[in-house]
């Protein structure tokens, strides 16, 4: 049986306690917060900590989920990892790119799984643009527009719009045109909150593929969409919906699937790569290289010129 701590319950760490309990791998967690530590024990029976230290100390845990501030992964993760524990860190994998190889190169050398929490993988409307795609139904991908919107909440303190929300969509495009970017253009500003809140971001990849990424969290409407032009027709599905829509020259087609919560899929996956031991749908690699992607979106909007990008 494999046992999974959960390190921080806050805003998203909540929906990992709760979806671990589903899954009856949920050991323990923590949080710095004494009071949502009593409430979780008794709602859910078992061992809560205020320190982290303490609950690897004295838990015999195979697994655990990073749920903190970004700020705090690079120090969190060096610790589970160098214990040898398997760790899902939710989005981004770290502050930095310089970080996440660090963290990279010791899950390489103490041989455990690290993986990143970019859901939208995991997105039932996703998978089904992916297979879309493949079977060639409206030809070959050339263009992805997306949008994620809504108005800020305040919860998220140590980052930005790009690296908190941007970095979803940086993912589904490498994930979509299975490539990664050359070019990043990028302008962003900030109405709202200390760091940028509202995000232009254009991906450029071989053969003239593009991607526009549209972040803000300015807006008092919730938008989760990607329109996905192609050679013989557009796909366009509703992250939150998971509805899925297909026009072509001859017809408007809404296929009918029934929704089901992308977390709970990411993390059954986890759960199953530790039980079997096998490589991650999404590698620290990966989390490398969209935080690189994201740093370069940055730098572009300050100098106003398009960085070239290079990654492995």
């Amino acid at each position: 049986m494999v046992k999974v701590g959960v390190i921080g319950v806050g805003g998203w760490g909540k929906n990992h306690l709760r979806v671990l309990k589903e899954l009856n791998v949920l050991s323990s967690f923590c949080d710095i917060d004494i009071t949502k530590v009593k409430m979780y024990e008794e709602r859910y029976g078992i061992k809560g900590y205020t320190s982290v230290d303490e609950m690897l100390k004295n838990e015999d845990l195979d697994a655990v989920t990073i749920c903190t501030p970004t700020s705090t992964h690079y120090e969190i993760g060096m610790k589970t990892i160098g214990l040898g524990l398997d760790t899902f860190i939710e989005k981004p994998l770290t502050y930095s790119s310089r970080e996440g190889e660090e963290l990279v190169s010791l899950a390489r050398e103490k041989n455990v799984i690290l993986t990143v929490g970019y859901i939208e993988r995991f997105n039932p409307a996703v998978i089904e643009l992916k297979k879309i795609l493949k079977n060639g139904e409206v030809g070959e991908p050339l263009l992805l527009e997306f949008h994620r919107e809504n108005r800020w909440a305040g919860q998220v303190r140590d980052v930005g719009v790009v690296m908190d929300t941007s970095v979803h969509d940086i993912d589904t495009a490498r994930w979509i045109f299975e490539k990664e970017p050359k070019l990043v253009f990028a302008r962003t500003g900030k109405v709202i909150s200390d760091y940028e809140d509202f995000a232009t971001i254009i991906l450029g990849f071989d053969r003239e593929k593009t991607a526009f990424i549209t972040s803000n969290w300015v807006t008092p409407k919730r938008v989760r969409q990607l329109i996905t032009v192609c050679t013989n027709g557009i796909v366009t599905i509703d992250f939150i919906t998971q509805e899925i829509k297909i026009d072509d020259n001859e017809r408007t087609i809404i296929p009918r699937k029934e929704w089901q919560e992308p977390l709970m899929l990411e993390l059954k996956s986890f759960i199953d790569c530790v039980r079997r031991r096998e490589p991650p749908l999404i590698k620290g690699e990966d989390g490398v290289n969209i935080t690189k992607i994201a740093e370069a979106a940055l730098i572009s909007s300050q100098i106003g010129s398009p960085i070239y990008l290079q990654l492995g």
